[in-house]
């Protein structure tokens, strides 16, 4: 017999998860901090939000945990899921954007989330999701190699075929539809994740979680002493609209947080300080620029480049 949902244990994984990340982080720049709030949720809830601003490498970084509550859940939670409709709910999670100040680092964004509908019933609906993406400015194969081999080496102890199906699955979410191009090079996402039960569904949970730090801390060691100039700031600042675009138009925990009455300052903390909108650009052909969209915003299979 499954075991029984762990909220306890999920959160507990999840504020250790928040400290861990923003230490490390913390540790890559020459004293700026993490600054903290707590908020609560009128309809119940709330969570603990940081933000560093301003660093020496990190333009703005936001890593959040939150625990929400209600009994009503937003229609872009039920859309799919209209059996949910009335229920009561909790979702637990931590999301974080890292918008770096030199635009030869990638930003980067991670979420893992836990969600349960009807918590004290005798049969409560729940599962996991999240994962992480990387959205680089400038394209370096070994970077993209080294991304993707840690996300696949994360999840293939719960099954070699989690990796090519959350890896697509995340070359899928992240697409700027009305763009036609991706957002990034992508990485792992996966939602309603429950079919090995609660305790190996946690397990798969804490690798992804666990994984975003070896990940991305490597690249932003190697990068973020590059020089640059000018105009590798203001194509920085160009891309940078790409991801207000998505975050804003069609992103699912955009829309929920927003939706369900969450705290607007820390829903959309994953924004930018600063970003360019420029009309009917288009970098010079065979530059690096270019390159970014012609080479490197294709999905590709990194782990074998």
């Amino acid at each position: 017999m499954s075991a029984a949902p762990d909220l306890t244990a999920v959160k507990a994984y999840l504020l250790d998860l928040q400290d861990r990340i923003c230490r490390t982080l913390e540790a890559e720049e020459d004293g700026t901090r993490f600054a903290e709030d707590h908020w609560k949720r009128a309809e119940g809830g709330g969570g603990r939000s940081r933000v560093l601003a301003e660093g020496t490498v990190f333009e703005k970084a936001g890593v959040g945990f939150s625990h929400v509550h209600g009994t009503q859940l937003p229609p872009s939670a039920t859309a799919h899921r209209p059996e949910l409709v009335g229920k009561p709910w909790q979702a637990l999670g931590v999301s974080l954007v890292i918008h770096p100040r030199n635009p030869y680092v990638p930003t980067s964004h991670a979420n893992v989330r836990f969600f349960i509908a009807d918590p004290e019933g005798a049969n409560p609906v729940w599962w996991f999701g999240g994962g992480f993406d990387l959205t680089p400015y400038y394209g370096f194969e070994d970077d993209c190699r080294h991304w993707h081999r840690v996300a696949r080496d994360a999840v293939s102890p719960f099954g070699t075929e989690l990796y090519p199906q959350w890896k697509k699955w995340c070359d899928d979410y992240f697409f700027l539809k009305h763009r036609g191009e991706p957002r990034g090079i992508g990485g792992l996402f996966f939602d309603d994740y429950n079919a090995p039960g609660f305790e190996q569904s946690f397990a798969a949970f804490r690798a992804v979680g666990d994984a975003y730090l070896p990940a991305y801390v490597p690249l932003v060691k190697n990068r973020k002493a590059t020089p640059y100039g000018e105009r590798e700031r203001d194509w920085q600042l160009y891309r940078r609209g790409r991801y207000v675009e998505f975050n804003l138009v069609w992103d699912r925990g955009t829309h929920f947080g927003l939706q369900s009455g969450g705290r607007t300052e820390s829903i959309l903390m994953s924004l930018p300080p600063l970003v360019t909108f420029k009309y009917n650009y288009a970098p010079e052909p065979g530059s690096a620029e270019a390159r970014l969209h012609d080479v490197f915003l294709r999905p590709r299979d990194w782990t074998h480049a």
